[in-house]
C-alpha cells in the first residue's frame, strides 16, 4: 500500500525513491510486524484470556507426560490471529499488494488461518478435543490447493515441471498430476507445522528460520541477474514474496516474546496451519517445493515420526518410539523442553544453510 501512496512523490522528494526496494520494503515489513506482534500481544492475550480460550491438556497423555504439561493448562490458546493479524497488516503496508503472488499468497494464508480457527474453536468452546473432523480439514487443504494449482496452470508462466535440488538442467514434468502434487505439498506442510507445535516456541522457531530461507529464495527467483547466475527459476513479481516472508519473520519474533518457554501464550491450529500453508504457497510460486522438506527438515521429521508410529502400531502392536510426534518422545526420555527445543532450532538452522548452499549446485 505504502509503495503505490509514497513512491510516485518521489519527484517531490528523492527519499521516496527507497519504496521501490523489495530488500527495503522487507526489512521494514519485518519490523512492522515484530512490533504489532509486540504492542498487540498483550490486547490479544488477555482478549483469549476473558473468552477462556485455554489450553486443554488432555487427560490420556501418557502419565509421566501428562505430569510434564499440567501446568500448560488454561494457558491462552488460539495466539495463532496475533501472527494472522500481524503478517496480513503489514504484508498489505510493504508490499505490492496489486501483485497477483502477494493476494494469492495472503488468500492461502487467510484461508488456512481460517480452518485452524475453527479446528481451535470446535477443540476449546465445543470441548471436542479432536477439533475438524480430519477429512473436513482434507477437504478443506485439497480445494485450496486445487484453486491455486488450476490458476497456475491457466494464468501465469510457472511450469508445471518439477525442480530436483542437486540436479542441473533437469526438471520432472508432472503434467496431469500437477494438480494432485500441489494439494500435497499445501497439506503436508500446513500440516506438518501443526504436529511441530507441542513445545514452547518450537514451531515458530523453526518457522522463523525457513521463512529467512524462503525470504532470500523469493528475492532471488524474482531477480533476473541473481536467478540467472544461479541457475534457477525467473519468475517476474516473485521478489515480492520476500516481503510476505519478512513479514512472517517479523511476527513469528514477536510472537515468540510470549511464547518462548514458559509460554503465556500457544498458536494453537490457527497459527500453524495458516504458517504451514504460507511457506508452502510460496515454494509452489518459486518452484522449490522439494527444497521445503530440506529448509523444513524439523516439520518433515516430526510428521514422518507421527506416519512411522501409527503404522509399526498397526503392524506389530508396539510403539516405535515412546510417544509421537517425535519431540514428546525425547521428553519422555528426559530431555528438558528447553534443551529439545533449542537442539531442534540447531538442527533446523543447520539444514536451512545447508539448504540455501544447494543454489550452487544447481
Amino acid at each position: 500500500m505504502l509503495y503505490y501512496l509514497l513512491y510516485p512523490l518521489r519527484s517531490l522528494w528523492f527519499g521516496f525513491n527507497v519504496f521501490k526496494y523489495i530488500t527495503f520494503r522487507a526489512v521494514m515489513a519485518s519490523l512492522t510486524a515484530f512490533l504489532l506482534s509486540l504492542i498487540l500481544g498483550p490486547f490479544v492475550i488477555n482478549w483469549l484470556k476473558r473468552l477462556n480460550f485455554g489450553q486443554n491438556i488432555r487427560k490420556e497423555y501418557v502419565e509421566s507426560l501428562y505430569e510434564l504439561h499440567k501446568h500448560k493448562q488454561g494457558t491462552p490458546a488460539m495466539g495463532g490471529i496475533l501472527i494472522i493479524m500481524a503478517i496480513t497488516l503489514s504484508t498489505l503496508l510493504w508490499s505490492d499488494i496489486l501483485n497477483r503472488y502477494i493476494l494469492l499468497t495472503l488468500f492461502s494464508f487467510l484461508w488456512l488461518g481460517a480452518v485452524g480457527f475453527a479446528d481451535d474453536y470446535i477443540k476449546i468452546v465445543k470441548n471436542r478435543s479432536l477439533g475438524l473432523k480430519p477429512m473436513n480439514k482434507l477437504l478443506s487443504q485439497a480445494l485450496l490447493g486445487f484453486l491455486i494449482a488450476v490458476y497456475i496452470m491457466k494464468f501465469t508462466p510457472i511450469p508445471t515441471a518439477l525442480s530436483i535440488p542437486f540436479v542441473k538442467h533437469f526438471a520432472l514434468d508432472l503434467d496431469g498430476f500437477y494438480i494432485l502434487f500441489v494439494i500435497l505439498v499445501l497439506a503436508s506442510s500446513s500440516n506438518a507445522v501443526n504436529l511441530t507445535d507441542g513445545l514452547d516456541g518450537l514451531a515458530i522457531g523453526c518457522t522463523i528460520i525457513a521463512a529467512i530461507s524462503y525470504s532470500a529464495l523469493s528475492y532471488i527467483c524474482g531477480n533476473f541477474r541473481f536467478s540467472d547466475y544461479l541457475n534457477v527459476f525467473y519468475l517476474p513479481g516473485a521478489g515480492e514474496l520476500s516481503v510476505f516472508c519478512a513479514a512472517m519473520i517479523g511476527a513469528g519474533l514477536g510472537f515468540l516474546w510470549f511464547n518462548s518457554y514458559p509460554a503465556t501464550v500457544f498458536m494453537g491450529d490457527t497459527g500453524s496451519l495458516a504458517l504451514g500453508g504460507g511457506l508452502g504457497v510460496v515454494a509452489i510460486f518459486i518452484k522449490k517445493e522439494l527444497l521445503l522438506f530440506l529448509v523444513g527438515g524439523i516439520f518433515v521429521m516430526e510428521a514422518l515420526s507421527v506416519v512411522l508410529q501409527v503404522a509399526w502400531f498397526k503392524t506389530t502392536k508396539s510403539r516405535l518410539f515412546l510417544m509421537s510426534p517425535i519431540h514428546h518422545h525425547f521428553q519422555l526420555l528426559g530431555w528438558v523442553e528447553n534443551k529439545i527445543i533449542i537442539r531442534f532450532w540447531i538442527v533446523a538452522i543447520v539444514l536451512a544453510l545447508f539448504s540455501l548452499s544447494t543454489l550452487k549446485l544447481q
